[in-house]
């Protein structure tokens, strides 16, 4: 019986390496690759694998909150890959988990795949999701708590502008940057979305993909569209595509 893996990490050359290993191992099938975590969680979701090889430490969206995120009934075998030796991650090896050090070697990964093995042969996948589990209630969150903005200061040569977020209609990234839209005007700022994101009240804002935030105040409708894709109309007439579902959204506009 095939063993369905997928491979989540930032780096390319990281994702052929462990696709590369796994092509010794005869039954177990790559059934897809994923560059972020945002795509992670979508694709754990669609194509329910038996194993994931998830990086730890990836922008926007680590793979901690990756698996916060998976509903704990689709949560796989993990094997992490971390190019950081933290003691922390030796607590998932008690969980029946395992982890494996970047560059890993071809006879650490054959044993992290084995062990893999005898946990999906065994059916103890439910088993090591609840140890996971538990290790990600007693792991603290990655980011620091912030102080919440009440006003957004946008620098212009020779002035500071104040915009109050009730403005703020949407925010795409740019790159290195934020395009914050204010009315018909944009202000570009030289934040990432992630450092945005954990200053912005959640209960205005909400990130509706790994490009946009939008403010829950300016949405005018949800638009259901396929493969699990919907749609996200503002009150400006623009629309940004979403996977987050409906309901999700729903639920967040009717008790703010």
């Amino acid at each position: 019986m095939k063993i369905r893996a997928l491979i989540v990490d930032d780096e390319q050359l990281a994702r052929q390496r462990v696709r590369l290993l796994l092509g010794e191992e005869a039954d177990v099938e790559v059934i897809g690759e994923s560059q972020d975590g945002f795509e992670a969680v979508d694709q754990i979701q669609a194509t329910r694998p038996d194993l994931v090889f998830l990086d730890v430490q990836m922008p926007e969206m680590d793979g901690f909150e990756v698996l916060r995120r998976v509903p704990q009934a689709l949560l796989p075998v993990v094997i992490f890959t971390t190019a950081h030796d933290q003691h922390a991650l030796r607590a998932f090896e008690v969980n029946a988990l395992d982890y494996l050090l970047k560059p890993f070697k071809p006879t650490r990964f054959k044993e992290a795949v084995q062990r893999a093995r005898d946990l999906i042969a065994n059916k103890h996948v439910g088993v090591a999701a609840r140890g996971l589990l538990a290790l990600l209630g007693q792991t603290p969150a990655p980011r620091v708590a912030r102080s919440q903005l009440t006003r957004l200061a946008v620098k212009t040569p020779g002035k500071v502008t104040f915009v109050e977020l009730d403005q703020i209609q949407a925010i795409e990234a740019a790159g290195k940057y934020a395009v914050v839209q204010v009315g018909k005007e944009n202000h570009v700022l030289r934040e990432t979305m992630s450092s945005l994101e954990s200053h912005l009240p959640p209960q205005r804002f909400l990130r509706i993909s790994r490009s946009v935030i939008v403010n829950i105040d300016q949405i005018q409708e949800l638009q259901p569209m396929f493969k699990d894709e919907n749609l996200v109309v503002l009150k400006n007439g623009k629309s940004y595509p979403t996977t987050r579902p409906i309901r999700e959204i729903q639920q967040k506009l009717e008790f703010r």
